[in-house]
């Protein structure tokens, strides 16, 4: 097994670069050893059928194994087990946002595909995906459908068939609307722009990757593809859901659902997200200026609108769950860039001389949740 630490480097002192020439499925790890385990070998399985059928078109794919210095013994069963699969090894926890960061800069590839440990996938999944990358320049991100592993007929929450998001910043997915997830009919069986891909499988052109700066180190973990994908947008990028390509997830094997700690990651992730896109997002049809004040009197009415949930939570004697709230804001504030009619403006002159013509896809300007709760539909 080719092991890649952080200190790893070249005669040149220059750090260690893979060379692929397809597609670089990672796996980013963390503790997940029972699922490397259980789902590395279909994994594996599927990029070798891949590449004996579609390699010479394709280019060759490769399953890498990143490890945010897991400690549940996941890289000594990976030397015992799966002895011929590179792996890399970081020296502490850099999260979602982080380690895959580091894990692709130092990957040399045609397309970058993201996988969580926790997905099963059938052996011909990864072809659909690589033929819309291959046959359409303009998409730059596509993914297949997540399908529950525990139900397989029954969408995910992570991604379902791809992702929306309102005005507010709450995202919505073909399949999922809140906690509500629908079963799989094929009425999502053809291949459609979205707002966003989940970030548990997506798949990504490298030159993209690196022209976006990657994933937003700030965020750590939560709603980070969603800014990636919006940005992607921006750039005058597609986003695309394959629904021939289906894959299962389990969902929740990193941070269980009633963490207070993924609370406080998806209410500052959810803010910065909208200070870093909303803006860009109304210039498309309005001046600088006015963008920028409507961005930050949106998210003003967001936050208000997280002040009741924490108020919710306080009066529910849910502490934990109301200093996460608070804590989320005060970071918020903290980290938050603040974009102003200057940056709007750079930004729409760089994308006019590249001859871009971005066009955000799946963005609802009202607010979701009412809706949903009436059970109306939203369609794009």
């Amino acid at each position: 097994m080719t092991r890649l630490t952080e200190g790893d480097r070249n005669r040149n002192g220059m750090k260690e670069k893979i060379d692929i020439g397809g597609t670089a499925v990672v796996i980013l790890n963390w503790n997940g050893r029972h699922y490397l385990e259980q789902f590395l070998p279909p994994l594996l399985k599927s990029v070798a059928w891949l590449n004996s059928t579609g390699g010479s078109s394709y280019g060759h794919s490769e399953v890498i194994v990143a490890d945010n210095a897991s400690t549940d013994g996941s890289m000594e069963m990976m030397s015992e087990k799966f002895p011929d699969v590179r792996t890399m090894v970081f020296d502490r926890n850099y999260g979602f946002t982080g380690g895959y960061n580091r894990a692709f800069g130092r990957i040399s590839c045609k397309y970058f595909l993201l996988i969580n440990s926790d997905i099963e996938v059938p052996e011909q999944w990864l072809a659909p995906l690589a033929e819309c990358m291959e046959t359409d320049p303009s998409c730059g991100i596509c993914a297949p459908k997540l399908h529950s592993w525990q139900d397989k007929e029954m969408f995910e929450y992570a991604g379902a068939a791809g992702g929306y998001m309102d005005r507010f910043g709450y995202p919505f997915c073909r399949g999922r609307v809140m906690k509500k997830l629908e079963r799989d009919s094929g009425q999502y069986d053809d291949p459609a722009d979205v707002f966003w891909a989940t970030g548990a499988c997506l798949m990504i052109r490298s030159s993209v990757w690196r022209e976006l700066g990657g994933l937003d180190d700030r965020f750590f973990a939560h709603m980070e593809e969603i800014d990636l994908c919006w940005r992607a947008q921006l750039a005058g990028w597609r986003v695309r859901v394959i629904p021939a390509s289906t894959v299962y997830h389990i969902g929740g094997g990193t941070l269980p659902q009633n963490s207070p700690w993924k609370l406080y990651l998806n209410f500052r992730n959810n803010l910065m997200m909208l200070d870093n896109n909303l803006a860009m997002t109304y210039a498309l049809g309005m001046s600088p200026e006015k963008a920028v004040r409507k961005a930050r009197r949106t998210i003003f009415v967001r936050m208000l609108l997280d002040g009741g949930a924490a108020g919710v939570y306080l009066l529910a004697l849910r502490f934990r769950y109301f200093k996460a709230v608070v804590r989320a804001h005060r970071d918020f504030r903290r980290l938050r860039k603040s974009t102003d009619a200057v940056a709007v403006r750079d930004y729409i002159e760089k994308s006019q001389a590249k001859g871009h013509a971005p066009a955000v896809k799946g963005f609802y300007n009202g607010c979701m949740i009412p809706r949903a709760l009436l059970g109306i539909r939203i369609k794009f």
